[in-house]
């Protein structure tokens, strides 16, 4: 792979993100690439896959902004709040456009994102038994052990077209680190075809650090300098997370147009500040 070169947001989003593409945007609690999603929108590229263990509001926006097809996902909700309003608004109504899901459990998603990096068909668990999930989906079925005779899930691997994460650091060739609390990045990066990780900064050199995650530059695509970029979740290190944020958007969420006001104010509308991004 050829090695990773350092763009603006808005370049590296052009260049890797296409309509009609299979994106996963990971991160657990913190390091959830809002700007990102947010350079997509603005760009209206749409007819997307979106895949996430836990779909937050991150993915409400982008549903809501009419640009996805398919939801890929084991958990949604607003953590700490309640539903998430447009993402159950297109399930149920089919606004602004019909929503096709494909649900799973915590464990068969992370174990797709490990086969997919792995560069296997599939994964094999104990799971979805005394569910009907295996029931609603082609990308859960059975097979036996040959070893034992016992009765496995088997869960399709995940390959996204794109993964886009948030991270703390990437020096200048390309290498990433992040840490505090961590999910599937890794795995999910591992299993894409292109990678677009945006970070808090660039840096001369990462320093080693206990705990600490590192995406080496063959892996990854594309960087991106976005300060601030997990906002409203947080960046251990560099930023707390938004509470506040995270109580209005259930209101914000609720109604369509507060939606639309919303979204035509902080994120479709382009501020100088966030051009310079």
């Amino acid at each position: 792979m050829a090695a990773p070169k350092i763009r603006t947001l808005h370049d590296a989003v052009a260049e890797l993100i296409h309509d009609g593409d299979t994106v996963a945007m990971e991160g657990f609690t913190h390091l959830i690439p809002f700007a990102a999603a947010h350079e997509v929108i603005r760009q209206g590229i749409t007819d997307l896959t979106l895949v996430r263990m836990t779909p937050d509001v991150i993915y409400d926006q982008l549903i809501g902004a009419g640009l996805v097809r398919k939801l890929v996902f084991s958990w949604g909700g607003n953590p700490g709040v309640g539903s998430l309003h447009r993402f159950r608004d297109a399930v149920e109504n089919g606004w602004p456009r019909p929503l096709e899901v494909d649900e799973h459990s915590h464990a068969g998603m992370a174990n797709r994102y490990v086969a997919g990096a792995s560069g296997l068909p599939f994964a094999v668990l104990r799971g979805y038994r005394g569910s009907e999930i295996a029931s609603r989906t082609d990308t859960v079925s059975t097979v036996f052990c040959p070893f034992t005779g016992e009765e496995l899930a088997a869960v399709a691997a995940l390959n996204p077209d794109v993964t886009v994460i948030h991270a703390q650091q990437a020096d200048r060739e390309g290498n990433v680190q992040l840490w505090g609390l961590t999910g599937v990045q890794k795995e999910a990066a591992l299993a894409a075809e292109r990678v677009l990780v945006t970070v808090e900064e660039i840096t001369d050199e990462l320093r080693p650090r206990p705990g600490g995650v590192v995406l080496p530059s063959w892996a990854v695509t594309a960087v991106a300098e976005v300060p601030g970029g997990a906002h409203p979740s947080y960046a251990a290190g560099y930023s707390v997370r938004d509470n506040d944020f995270y109580q209005a958007w259930d209101a914000v969420s609720r109604d369509r147009d507060t939606f639309r006001t919303w979204l035509n104010e902080h994120v479709s509308v382009r501020t100088e500040e966030a051009a310079a991004r």
